[in-house]
C-alpha cells in the first residue's frame, strides 16, 4: 500500500549550506547564517570522541568514521525513496539494505501520512538549522521521526543528543508552518540485532536542548 503524502509549506525549497572547520551552517532566506543542530549538538560528544581516536588512532578512526557515515547516508536514501513510493536501489551496499529490510516493517506499520522528509528547517528563537529525516503521523500522532542506524543495541539514556535534536526539528517546523508537533520517535536499526523504536516528547528535551545551543554559542564567542 503506498505512503500518503500531504506537502506542508515551509516557505522556500532549500538553504545553502555551508560547511567549514567549525561545523555546517545554513543560509536562511533572510540571509541569516545559523549552525547545523548536529554541529551544535556535537559538543555534548566531543571529549569521548578525542578520547576513542587517541584509542584506536586517527587512521582507523577517519576509516571507521567514513564508513558509518557512508553507511548511514545509503540507509536514509533507502528510507527516502521507499517513503516516496519509489523501487529500492539495489546497488546499495548488503549492509545499507539489511539495515533498511529490518526497518521496513516498522514504516509499514507505523508510518501514517508524511508531510515532510529530508526537509531543511531553521529556528530563529533558536538561532540554529537542520534537515530534518521525516515529519510524519506515526502511531497516528504526527511526530519528529529520525532515522539512525547503529552497531550496537543502546539504551535511551546513550542517546540524549538524538532527543534534543528531534526537540530541535518539532520547534523549527512549528515556526515554519504553525503546526505544532509534540511527538519525537527514534527508530534505530541495529547491526545483527531488532531494530528500536524510541519515543519521546518533545517538552522533556526543550530545557537541556537550550542550555547546549548557550554553551555552543558562549563557546563561539570566546574562540
Amino acid at each position: 500500500m503506498p505512503f500518503i503524502h500531504q506537502r506542508v509549506d515551509i516557505g522556500y525549497a532549500d538553504l545553502p549550506c555551508e560547511t567549514g572547520e567549525k561545523g555546517r551552517n545554513y543560509v536562511t532566506p533572510q540571509g541569516k547564517k545559523y549552525p547545523s543542530i548536529t554541529t551544535v549538538l556535537s559538543i555534548l560528544s566531543r571529549q569521548k570522541i578525542l578520547e576513542w581516536r587517541k584509542r584506536v588512532g586517527e587512521e582507523e578512526a577517519n576509516a571507521i568514521s567514513r564508513a558509518a557515515a557512508g553507511r548511514g547516508t545509503s540507509v536514509h536514501t533507502l528510507v527516502e525513496k521507499y517513503l516516496n513510493n519509489e523501487v529500492m536501489d539495489e546497488s546499495a551496499m548488503p549492509n545499507a539494505k539489511a539495515a533498511f529490510r529490518s526497518l521496513q516493517p516498522i514504516l509499514d506499520a507505523h508510518v501514517g501520512k508524511i508531510f515532510i522528509q529530508e526537509a531543511p528547517l531553521y529556528s530563529d528563537h533558536l538561532q540554529v538549522a537542520g534537515r530534518c529525516d521525516l515529519v510524519a503521523e506515526f502511531d497516528g500522532k504526527i511526530s519528529i521521526v529520525d532515522i539512525k542506524t547503529s552497531k550496537r543495541v543502546k539504551d535511551a539514556s546513550e542517546i540524549s543528543s538524538y532527543f534534543m535534536q528531534e526537540a530541535a526539528y518539532a520547534i523549527m517546523f512549528e515556526e515554519r508552518t504553525g503546526i505544532p508537533v509534540t511527538n519525537l520517535v527514534t527508530v534505530m536499526s541495529v547491526d545483527f540485532a531488532d531494530p528500536i523504536i524510541f519515543r519521546e516528547k518533545r517538552d522533556n528535551w526543550t530545557k537541556s536542548l537550550r542550555e547546549t545551543i548557550a554553551k555552543y554559542q558562549s563557546e563561539q564567542i570566546h574562540t
